[in-house]
């Protein structure tokens, strides 16, 4: 059985990516000091496409940094393992498409960009408290195979 976090967030992200897409990432395509990130990943068991909606915290520059808290659950959501087993994804952030490759940032990169996303976002520092996994960064880097 699906956990509530699980099911609504299903039901929120349907609905933004509908928009999303629909407006092309000009409505509902961040807040101040955010970007709205369309994920797609390849499915490690499907190995269908997979899209999700994901806000950045930090800048977007030539790199894209994305947080897999999953609201704090115990477990890592699906786009993170996905992208651990597959990690070529795409990215469309206000309307524009980038092929990328993802990493999770290791101990020290993690630590220094995690002081940047809680003082940015201070809810990723309530999602940590509610969990005992560390909740990995991931670093999207433009493909360099396309």
């Amino acid at each position: 059985m699906e956990s509530l976090v699980t099911v609504l967030s299903r039901m929120a992200g349907g609905a933004h990516r509908a928009v999303f897409d629909r407006t092309n990432g000009q409505v509902l395509g961040g807040i101040p000091g955010t970007k709205v990130v369309r994920l797609t990943t390849i499915g490690r068991k499907t190995g269908q496409p997979r899209v999700t909606m994901l806000s950045t915290p930090l800048p977007v520059g030539e790199r894209v940094v994305l947080i897999a808290s999953f609201g704090g659950e115990p477990r890592h959501p699906q786009w993170y393992r996905n992208l651990c087993a597959d990690p070529h994804v795409t990215v469309n952030i206000s309307g524009t498409e980038r092929r990328m490759v993802a990493r999770t940032a290791d101990s020290a990169e993690r630590a220094g960009l995690w002081r940047q996303i809680v003082c940015r976002a201070p809810n990723y520092a309530l999602y940590q408290l509610r969990t005992a996994r560390e909740i990995p960064v991931i670093i999207l880097e433009n493909d360099s195979t396309t």
